[in-house]
This record gives structure tokens, C-alpha cells and sequence, in this order.
């Protein structure tokens, strides 16, 4: 594939020799189709060029933008060769007005489409029609999202309207740890009302969406049901008359049990010792199918965990309309299990290793368009497989170069 020379200037300017090649399927040209929404004199620094050094000074560790402004200050000599920049680097106030002036969205779409057609390369090269075959094949296969919500805290406790606290629901691919979308909840509607907001067809249609109770809504399944999609909810006290109908079944013990289907997983480590049980029937269709679209299977989903000397068990029902031909029990206990990467992998890594919640950028926006960045680091971490992401940014920090490349190259593993 052909390379284009980067230049920051007009492109029929020259740069440098030691100037790095930017590639047509790289990050930083992604980031060239998000809309940049600040005025004409406030465009000093180029999109694409600001998004690229936010992403490589947090690979490199920085969790805020002081941190990295002043990563790239200690570097400058060696950015300015590679990045052919002859100017002074941009400040934090420069970050944080490019940032409330994107779109988040966009930056989640570019940096997913980067991966995802990497991925879809990887395994079939660059040839059409064995990409074509294997998109085909993809839809048989179905892909494991997550949808959930979480606050970024450090935007909570401010009153300025400009600075509103922001809480996300996002999609979350299981298995490539790929954001697929997000979404902030408006001051004027509530997470089951945005999530509503993220059944779109090309989102939805051959994959199979797990969520928590909340979003156990009879609208937005028959809204994933109707765009071919597959839905995987828990039903708990906020659906009462539905819980207790669950509740009765699965404990009546004149129950015809030779048409449940079982399975059973168990996990020890670290001193704990965690078994999950889950049972699923389809004699409930017909008593839920009125109000619950295209429902094919109930479950009821047992956890005990012994932890030391403390033992707990929790019990949790649910139903889907994944027929038992595409999901077993043991498929069903399986993705329950998965569903909680979003927590994991992708809410908790943010907090703790990325600093989310401790970030104190607030201008109306910006907080959004730093989470999708966080989210494009992690899931550029589990593309390169990475088994523990603090000890890669330590590596990153002391190799920048490699952190350089893999934005600004095609990504290869």
C-alpha cells in the first residue's frame, strides 16, 4: 500500500528527510474526517495532529492534559523531526477548546474502523473477495456487545452550565475491546432513554447485546428484535409482575425439568473459589411472547462465591430471544460472564489505570471526546494484546518512537 508524507503545512509544501510517513489506514488519517468545529482563527494546530498527541502521551502514561503537555514539552526536538512541526506545541488550553469542539462520536467511529478493518485484514489479507467472504461469514458468527452506562466523576459537583456532569452509555465489543459507539445522557432524559437512542441497525443487526437489569424495557428489546439483532437482559424487581412469574417457574417443583437445558463453570484463584449454575427453558415463550418480542428462552442464573471464610450466593433470572440453536446454556452462561468485561476492561482500566475520574477537564464536551480517546488506548492495548497496560505505557514512555508508529502506521501485529 502506498504511504502518504506527512506535512502539517499545505500539501504541496516539503518537509523534512526524517519526517515519518503517515499511512492511509492510520489513526492519525482517521482522525482527518472528524469534524473540527472551531472557528478559522482558533485552527493554529490541525485536528488530527492535537487527537494524535493526546493518544501518544497517554500511551505513554499521562493521564491528564497537564501531564501531557509537558511529556511532549520534554520532547519536543524529537516530535518536531518526526512530525515535520517547525512551531511551538500546542498548550493545555489549545487540548481542551479542540476537544469541546469535536465530536466524541466521531472519534469513537474513526478510531473503531481503524481497528475493525484491521482485524478484517489480519485475517484475510487485502484481497475483496476473500474480504467479502469473510463479512459473510462474520454474520453467522455472532459478535458479543456490551451496553452500559458510567459517570465520569470528576465532572461531577460543578454548576457552571458550561461545565455539566457527564454520564456515557457506551457499546462495547467483548471480545476485541472495541467501543463501538457512545453516548452522553442529556440533562432532560435518563440512561434507558439514550440507550434507546443507540439501536441503530448497522449497530445491532448480527450481534448479540447484553445489558443489566435497567435496560430490561420492552421497547428497547422489540427495537433490537426488529433490526435482527439479539438481546440478553436480567429481569430483576423493576419488572415486578415479569421477576415474579420468573421467581414462581423456575422454584415450582412440579416443574417438567427434563426440557431444561443446564450448565456450570467453576473458577478458583487468589483464594476464591466462584461457581455459576444457569438454567434455561423455553416453556415461557408463549406466557411472555405478547409483550416481550421475539423472547425464545428464560434463564435462571446462580452465583456462589467463597472468599475465605465468607460465602454468598446471589440469584438472577433473565430472558433472551437467541433461539437454543445459536445459544445453549452453556453459550448463555458464557456471554452472562463476558457481559461484565465492559466493567473490567474497559470502566474500571479507564478509572484506575487512565485516571478518568480524577481528570478535571470540564468545558462542555471535551470530558466526552477524552473517553473515547481512553477507550481507543484500551482497545489498542488488547489489539496488541497486551497483558498488563500500566507496565506497555511504562515500555511506550521509555520507546516513544514504537507509540509514534503504531498511531501513525497501519496497525500490524
Amino acid at each position: 500500500m502506498a504511504y502518504m508524507y506527512l506535512s502539517i503545512f499545505e500539501s504541496g509544501e516539503t518537509g523534512a528527510a526524517e519526517a515519518l510517513s503517515i499511512d492511509p489506514a492510520s489513526l492519525y488519517r482517521a482522525f482527518e474526517h472528524v469534524t473540527d468545529g472551531r472557528k478559522k482563527k482558533g485552527k493554529r494546530y490541525p485536528l488530527p495532529l492535537l487527537l494524535t498527541l493526546l493518544m501518544l502521551g497517554k500511551l505513554a502514561g499521562e493521564t491528564s492534559v497537564n501531564g501531557i503537555v509537558d511529556w511532549i514539552k520534554e520532547r519536543q526536538a524529537w516530535l518536531r523531526c518526526h512530525l515535520d512541526w517547525p512551531k511551538r506545541f500546542p498548550t493545555n488550553s489549545t487540548y481542551s477548546e479542540a476537544l469541546a469542539r469535536c465530536d466524541a462520536q466521531q472519534i469513537v467511529t474513526a478510531i473503531a474502523s481503524v481497528l475493525l478493518k484491521a482485524r478484517a485484514v489480519e485475517q484475510c489479507g487485502s484481497e475483496p473477495s476473500r474480504l467479502q467472504a469473510h463479512k459473510h461469514k462474520q454474520e453467522e458468527v455472532l459478535t458479543h456487545v456490551a451496553m452500559d452506562g458510567k459517570t465520569l466523576r470528576g465532572t461531577l459537583g460543578h454548576e457552571s452550565e458550561g461545565q455539566p456532569s457527564v454520564h456515557l452509555v457506551s457499546l462495547y465489543e467483548c471480545q476485541s475491546g472495541i467501543v463501538l459507539t457512545q453516548r452522553a445522557v442529556q440533562s432532560k432524559e435518563n440512561e434507558i432513554s439514550a440507550a434507546a437512542a443507540l439501536v441503530h441497525p448497522a449497530l445491532v443487526k448480527g450481534r448479540i447485546i447484553s445489558t443489566d437489569a435497567m435496560h430490561t424495557q420492552k421497547k428497547w428489546c422489540a427495537c433490537v428484535h426488529a433490526y435482527e439483532g439479539y438481546y440478553l437482559t436480567i429481569v430483576k424487581k423493576n419488572q415486578p409482575q415479569m421477576y415474579q412469574d420468573l421467581v414462581d417457574f423456575f422454584e415450582d417443583p412440579d416443574a417438567e425439568q427434563q426440557e431444561w437445558r443446564s450448565a456450570k463453570s467453576v473458577h478458583k484463584g487468589h483464594g476464591r473459589l466462584e461457581v455459576r449454575e444457569l438454567w434455561s427453558s423455553t416453556q415461557m415463550n408463549e406466557w411472555f411472547e405478547t409483550e416481550w418480542a421475539g423472547v425464545a428462552q428464560v434463564f435462571r442464573l446462580r452465583r456462589q462465591v467463597k472468599d475465605g471464610d465468607k460465602e454468598r450466593e446471589e440469584i438472577v433470572y433473565g430472558l433472551t430471544n437467541l433461539p437454543r440453536k445459536k445459544a445453549n446454556a452453556s453459550r448463555l452462561l458464557a456471554l452472562q460472564q463476558a457481559h461484565w468485561r465492559i466493567e473490567n476492561r474497559l470502566h474500571r482500566r479507564r478509572d484506575v489505570t487512565l485516571g478518568e475520574d480524577a481528570c478535571q477537564v470540564r468545558m462542555t464536551g471535551a470530558p466526552e471526546a477524552l473517553a473515547a480517546l481512553n477507550g481507543g488506548v484500551l482497545a489498542l492495548m488488547d489489539w496488541l494484546q497486551v497483558p498488563n497496560v500500566a507496565s506497555q505505557m511504562r515500555h511506550f514512555c521509555a520507546h516513544p518512537v514504537e507509540a509514534l508508529h503504531l498511531l501513525c502506521s497501519k496497525l500490524l501485529r
